[in-house]
């Protein structure tokens, strides 16, 4: 575990470049609160689950880590492992994930969103207003469906394998510890 720790400190923007963004200047004072930089057992998860929903349901880069920043100070999560959670959606990600959207969003919905037009536009290179038209379609509520759906499911997934892990690792830091002392 002290390697997925080591990565996720590596990852995650520093407290630093946080107290640098001119968007969190305003909540400065309370995002820079101690507790929510600390790495426990209750707010580790969280992080983990409102990076997920967010980084997911956002998909726009710089807007999903304040996002998350700032959802973690009401629901009192680990702000780094919130931030890091956001990478999980990245250029190689995003259009798998679009599409799964999609699909998802059509089977919740029953719409016929087409997803072939989402693949042509993207082989060729379509300009913005090509997009803009394909969005006021049925396209834009099956996909933001799919995105919400997606993200609620992997958030809560991402908070119970969080969780399950954080309760694995202190298990076993408590019987090396007894080990150490019957050593001892």
């Amino acid at each position: 575990m002290s390697r997925l720790n080591a990565w996720i400190r590596s990852q995650a923007p520093s407290r630093e470049s946080f107290e640098r963004s001119r968007f969190l200047r305003p909540f400065a004072q309370r995002v820079f609160h101690p507790a929510l930089w600390r790495f426990t057992r209750r707010s580790v998860p969280r992080g983990v689950a409102l990076g997920l929903l967010v980084g997911i349901f956002l998909l726009i880069p710089g807007i999903q880590i304040a996002g998350a920043a700032l959802l973690a100070l009401p629901f009192r999560a680990n702000i780094p492992v919130a931030a890091a959670m956001t990478f999980l959606s990245n250029p190689a990600t995003t259009p798998f994930i679009l599409v799964a959207s999609i699909y998802v969003g059509n089977s919740a919905l029953n719409m016929g969103a087409d997803v072939t037009q989402f693949e042509a536009l993207i082989e060729r290179n379509a300009p913005l207003s090509s997009w803009a038209e394909w969005l006021v379609s049925s396209a834009a509520p099956a996909m933001l469906t799919g995105l919400f759906l997606i993200a609620l499911l992997s958030a809560v997934i991402g908070y119970v394998i969080a969780a399950i892990c954080w309760r694995i690792w202190l298990s076993r830091k408590w019987k090396a510890r007894a080990h150490r002392r019957r050593a001892a």
